[in-house]
């Protein structure tokens, strides 16, 4: 198993233009080489879920409205509450119609913590997971031999409004074909979220990092793929389910909005020692 790059230099790349001609070439801000840590993000990932839920739990009258009296000993039969006038067990948890025993509770709280420079460490190293092709094709990615990641593109792209377009660029910059994936993955998912709102479940596919929001509308309507301002960007977009490595697209003007963002909180001197790289799954 190779032992993860450390932050010691800058790495490039070369800036593509939207025909897939590389040109000149772009140093990617620090952050870009810090360790990859897996453990952080997963961290931050579940966090993030977390803290977005909405509180839930059962009304605290639930099965208890209804009068019930107790019949008596020496009838032969269990001393269950019963509904008045019915031989029907009621409000107690042991007995269909009840209440239930331990319902969850509306003023539990489900957040959780993760401390502010973790939560800026597992955006980093993220970010840094989105130049290994390895980590890209374990999450189940399409990615072409000859693709170099990460795929940092002139600012033009940006500017996309079309369909066509984006669609025209992606076949060009040769991932086209994990789009197909995602929407070929397209399916009716199971359980009961299907009858709340949320019946189809879509594969993430590439995820296109612009510097400002209403930017690259073009890339929104195809399946599976996400449009990302920088100020929005979590570890969430980079690593769906807490596995990084996802397929993702930058604009220069992003990457500079990225190092205005990250550059200061991030030093070289606080980075933290390699740990080796945890094998993955599929792709969410």
């Amino acid at each position: 198993m190779p032992t993860p790059e450390t932050a010691h230099g800058h790495h490039r790349v070369h800036v593509l233009d939207l025909a897939g001609k590389p040109g000149k070439q772009l140093q990617l801000p620090l952050f870009f080489s810090v360790p990859y840590r897996p453990d952080i993000i997963h961290r931050a990932v579940i966090a993030a879920q977390a803290n977005r839920q909405q509180p839930y739990g059962a009304d605290p009258l639930a099965g208890t409205r209804r009068s019930v009296e107790w019949p008596g000993k020496g009838r032969g039969m269990a001393r269950t509450p019963r509904v008045k006038t019915t031989n029907r067990g009621g409000f107690v948890p042991n007995t269909v119609g009840g209440r239930e025993a331990h319902p969850p509770r509306a003023e539990t709280d489900r957040t959780k913590k993760i401390n502010v420079k973790e939560r800026q460490r597992a955006l980093a190293s993220a970010l840094a997971a989105t130049r290994e092709v390895r980590l890209a094709l374990e999450r189940g990615h399409l990615v072409p031999e000859h693709v170099k990641l990460p795929l940092v593109l002139e600012d033009g792209v940006e500017e996309i409004t079309a369909t066509a377009k984006a669609k025209e660029i992606l076949e060009t910059l040769g991932i086209w074909a994990d789009v197909e994936r995602a929407i070929r993955g397209v399916h009716i998912r199971t359980g009961k979220g299907k009858g709340r709102g949320r019946p189809r479940r879509i594969p993430r596919s590439v995820l296109v990092v612009v510097s400002k929001p209403g930017l690259a509308r073009g890339f929104r309507n195809l399946r599976g793929v996400e449009v990302v301002p920088v100020e929005s960007l979590g570890t969430e977009h980079l690593a769906p389910g807490g596995q990084a490595g996802r397929l993702t697209l930058f604009s220069t003007a992003s990457i500079k909005a990225l190092e205005e963002r990250l550059g200061g909180s991030l030093s070289s001197a606080s980075l933290p020692a390699p740990v080796a790289v945890l094998g993955g799954g599929k792709a969410a």
